[in-house]
């Protein structure tokens, strides 16, 4: 028998299992807690909650470790491709050259979408916000392929997978079209994933589109950098949506609608816009200071992380992109160096390191995102793009999973306890 933890609960005491993963926390196993005490756990936001089992993704937030199958972030990032990263999430292991090469090709011939599809866009208001359009039109994909909605064949939840990712670039890149009144672009299965996706959002017809390798290099890298991120917000719906046996284009609509969150994919926009308030090196010291004072609204945006307590590793990589793509572009921001300069400071400034508040990977996303030529609106939408893998991921696990059950969280009930009706007249 292994490690057991005890609970006394009115006299009476418990064991209850502890579980060990290969790495991180211990978990205790209170599945039968209820059942033995009447009892529940009181846990808002599930902060100290494991409400699953999964092989794909480890987060060390205390020492800024994120692993995608065991491999460090930093260095899929600076050696894999977003496709061997994504075959990586969905089969557990590095692909071989004719693995990945297959794997390539099955996620190109997806890439096109239902004609029928085109006219979901035109009935969105120009104006509208693509995330609103993203959300509508792959839930409505469920409604073009029958042929991958049963659950329970794996074959079709591959299919359905292979759909997803490859969808998902054309699905983004019509948004913006219709958003700037320009017309839809057609993949060129000649290019790569990111390349394609690229010349879908801002080629056009009449012209030849030349993707530049160190902007495809640093849109592939931010598109790793944000493939999983283990149980978060998005991540947790997307599975609970699942645990419903709900089909998997709705599962990732839900997850993209619990995405659109500006506490969760928006941040990154929000934190443009921050720079953008900030303007130039010399008015930082004004805003720490704000930013110091409780009573002040103003806070560092792309500062701290709910899981991460040090150095976001994805951060890291995103520095020396945004170096690489202002080179490349031979773009003169000075966001950026304000950006470099609020980052030197915070990170010198006792406060700040007292509350472990330390750059983020949206910090330096937003910079480089509206370098390449994305307006803000399509930053969460590209959060997306790259996350569908994850989700679809962590989807696949779920499902694969025989002792899965529907999620049905509790709740500590605070209400009026029964009363009796009173009719209207006598109120």
């Amino acid at each position: 028998m292994g490690d057991q933890a005890k609970l006394s609960v009115g006299g009476a005491e418990n064991d209850y299992a502890v579980l060990k993963g290969s790495v991180g926390p211990d978990v205790i196993d209170i599945r039968k807690l209820y059942a033995q005490t009447g009892k529940f756990t009181f846990d808002p936001g599930f902060t100290s909650t494991a409400s699953c089992e999964s092989a794909l993704t480890y987060i060390d937030g205390d020492e800024g470790v994120l692993l995608h199958r065991g491999y460090p972030i930093g260095q899929l990032a600076e050696n894999s491709s977003f496709m061997e990263t994504s075959y990586l999430l969905l089969n557990g292991e590095l692909p071989s050259k004719d693995e990945l090469t297959s794997f390539e090709n099955t996620i190109t011939r997806h890439t096109m979408l239902h004609e029928q599809l085109a006219t979901f866009y035109r009935g969105f208001r120009r104006d509208a916000h693509p995330m609103a359009i993203m959300c509508g039109v792959v839930g409505a994909l469920s409604a073009f392929y029958h042929d991958s909605t049963d659950i329970s064949d794996p074959e079709h939840r591959k299919i359905s997978s292979h759909r997803l990712i490859a969808k998902m670039p054309t699905i983004a890149a019509m948004a913006y079209k219709y958003s700037v009144g320009q017309p839809f672009v057609y993949p060129d299965n000649k290019l790569s994933y990111t390349g394609n996706f690229l010349r879908m959002t801002f080629g056009v017809p009449a012209e030849e589109y030349e993707v530049i390798p160190a902007v495809e290099k640093a849109m592939d890298r931010i598109f790793i950098l944000h493939a999983d991120h283990e149980q978060n917000a998005s991540t947790s719906t997307v599975r609970l949506a699942g645990s419903s046996g709900a089909n998997p284009f709705a599962c990732i609509a839900a997850g993209i609608a619990c995405l659109w969150g500006p506490a969760h994919g928006g941040a990154n926009e929000a934190a443009l816009n921050m720079l953008k308030e900030i303007g130039t090196p010399d008015r930082i010291q004004h805003y720490i200071d704000r930013a110091k004072d409780k009573n002040d609204p103003f806070r560092l945006m792309g500062f701290g992380h709910r899981v991460y307590k040090n150095y976001d590793p994805r951060a890291t990589v995103m520095q020396s992109t945004v170096r690489e793509v202002f080179d490349a572009l031979k773009v003169n921001d000075p966001l950026f160096e304000t950006a470099l300069r609020l980052e030197e400071i915070a990170l010198s400034d006792p406060y700040f390191a007292e509350k472990k508040l330390f750059p983020n990977v949206d910090f330096y996303s937003g910079i480089i995102l509206s370098a390449i030529g994305f307006p803000t609106t399509m930053f969460t939408v590209l959060f997306a793009l790259a996350r569908t893998v994850g989700w679809v991921a962590q989807w696949n696990e779920m499902i694969s999973d025989p002792g899965q059950k529907i999620g049905r969280p509790r709740q500590l009930y605070t209400g009026p306890t029964q009363r009796d009706y009173v009719p209207l007249d006598k109120r």
